[in-house]
């Protein structure tokens, strides 16, 4: 340890210098002390940063689902998560897909004046853009990690799994499998919230989560503080072994394929796809 002794770890300390006390011995007796530390044994308290969250909701605004209820579930649990975000340097944002567009709503903030004002007035209805909210929330989370490496994203994704809008021109069920894919193979952990109607489950969420390899989970009845237990759930929870799950489990596409090009860009561009 170089310079003054400052923030000193004294446990670690007395462990580096107990296997010397034997040959110190004659030290020991002519100090009258029965334990003897060098400057060599002196250990410094190595202070880890908490690594910040970013909880991503991607919340289907389509009138396929009961949206507005969606929408106001997710503004309750984006709102109670700032507010505990606060001490702990954590990020929320939300994505709305409806029509033929992604949009983000909230881009990744821990200011809750921000959210209030940004979810105010949230558009719902039309089609159901699924894998262009995908694409957003992969170019969201990746944003996010180039400006802090240690970020760790969650993205919520509230949703059927059914999309019939496409953002390459591929079949849409096909598209929103392969950039489930590609979310996947970036390591972004991800959950399905699957809001379909049980008597009419097709089981689409369940494979978009496949793809995505996480969780899909079904909430008994949709409220801020439902989606806000799961959410800290998940984030108190270790990442679990991805699944091996290929676009194709989810759609038409080959395992691992490549995904064509997209239109668009998040660097200082429109927040819309």
């Amino acid at each position: 340890m170089q310079g003054r002794p400052e923030d000193l770890a004294f446990d670690a300390t007395l462990r580096s210098a107990a296997p010397f006390q034997q040959r110190r011995m004659g030290e020991r007796a002519k100090r009258k002390v029965a334990f003897v530390v060098k400057r060599q044994d002196l250990q410094k308290k190595v202070r880890v940063r908490r690594a910040a969250n970013l909880v991503l909701f991607v919340v289907d605004a389509s009138w396929s689902m009961a949206a507005a209820e969606r929408i106001e579930a997710t503004k309750g649990a984006v709102i109670s998560l700032l507010h505990d975000a606060y001490q702990r340097r954590d990020q929320v944002g939300l994505i709305v897909f409806q029509r033929e567009e992604a949009r983000i709503v909230l881009p990744p903030t821990s200011s809750v004046e921000l959210a209030q004002r940004a979810l105010r007035d949230v558009p719902v209805g039309g089609k159901t853009p699924l894998s262009a909210g995908l694409l957003a929330a992969y170019r969201v989370c990746t944003a996010a990690q180039r400006r802090d490496p240690e970020i760790m994203p969650l993205i919520i994704i509230l949703t059927d799994g059914a999309g019939n809008v496409s953002v390459t021109g591929m079949p849409p069920q096909e598209e929103a499998g392969r950039m489930a894919q590609m979310i996947h193979d970036s390591h972004l952990r991800s959950v399905v919230i699957n809001m379909e109607h049980p008597a009419f489950d097709r089981g689409l969420a369940e494979q978009l989560a496949i793809a995505l390899g996480g969780p899909c989970y079904t909430l008994p009845e949709l409220k801020a503080e439902a989606l806000l237990r799961t959410v800290r759930q998940e984030l108190n929870s270790q990442p679990g072994e991805s699944r091996n799950a290929a676009a194709a489990a989810f759609g038409q596409g080959e395992p691992g394929g490549s995904l064509p090009d997209v239109p668009g860009s998040m660097a200082g561009g429109p927040r819309r796809i």
